[in-house]
């Protein structure tokens, strides 16, 4: 059973969305961290990442010069790269699966519900609202959807191409926890990185050129790529794939299309095929 910070937590994620509940997000926030804290999923030392973010939140503020400006970009770079890499300290996340074998050929798998990696994609929803493009309700769901058709279609193709997965349905018992874990902590914090931020931002900074849309595509394409070269190089290639229909989506939809056609990638390869890759003989 999910306790009163995992709650908060989980219900902050779709409130962040809204420029309008900003402060309601930012209350269910200081809610889940405190109780962490006094759960002791929290140490004391979580206070300097949390006050780096809020100190790169002040930098990137458009009453800032430039200057200022890019160092609290970077500075913001810096802290989401450790704190997706689970560098930082003071942040004590809970196991709440495994390792489990989903089926007999199937790598273990683990999961914990983390209140470090969250934080990246909850700062770029309330501090960098640009990074959600305005689009329709009925664009951003067409958008999704087709995402979901094409980026599961390619990318499950290509991974039973190169061995990486099987044909294989099942309904694991903790199927509900994998869902709410993954759609309102894991794909949207990534989505909010890698195509509203990276994406969005390169096209931003590019926007009179031609190419920008292109050139913005490949860049968050490839990087998200690279940001699964832990589990090798297939993961790697379909992590590119991946990254490109995750990007279109975005592209034509806007963050909610690029979060949707992840999710559905994700729920695909869960329920249907091996989770989360077949085992190293």
């Amino acid at each position: 059973m999910l306790s009163v910070p995992w709650i908060a937590l989980f219900v902050a994620a779709p409130v962040a969305w809204s420029a309008t509940l900003r402060w309601l997000a930012v209350g269910l926030l200081a809610i889940a961290y405190g109780g962490a804290l006094a759960n002791g999923q929290l140490g004391v030392l979580a206070a300097i990442p949390l006050a780096l973010l809020v100190l790169a939140a002040y930098a990137v503020s458009p009453r800032q010069k430039s200057l200022m400006q890019c160092i609290g970009h970077v500075l913001f770079i810096s802290l989401a790269v450790a704190l997706s890499m689970h560098w930082m300290p003071g942040f004590h996340n809970p196991r709440v699966i495994g390792p489990v074998r989903f089926s007999a050929d199937a790598a273990p798998f683990t999961m914990y519900l983390n209140l470090d990696k969250p934080l990246i994609g909850f700062w770029l929803l309330l501090v960098l609202p640009w990074i959600q493009p305005s689009h329709e309700l009925r664009t951003a769901l067409k958008a999704g959807v087709l995402g979901v058709l094409l980026t599961s279609a390619a990318c499950l193709l290509v991974a039973l191409m190169i061995g990486l997965v099987r044909w294989e349905p099942k309904l694991p018992d903790v199927s509900l926890l994998w869902l709410l874990n993954n759609l309102l902590l894991v794909t949207f914090t990534e989505e909010a990185l890698f195509r509203g931020y990276l994406q969005g931002g390169l096209r931003r900074l590019l926007q009179r050129r031609a190419y920008a849309d292109v050139l913005s595509l490949c860049v968050a394409s490839i990087l998200f790529g690279l940001a699964h070269a832990a589990g090798g190089w297939r993961w790697i290639v379909v992590g590119t794939v991946a990254g490109f229909g995750y990007g279109l989506a975005y592209r034509f939809g806007g963050l909610r299309a690029a979060v949707f056609a992840h999710f559905g990638l994700n729920v695909t390869h869960f329920f249907l095929f091996t989770y989360p890759m077949l085992a190293t003989p």
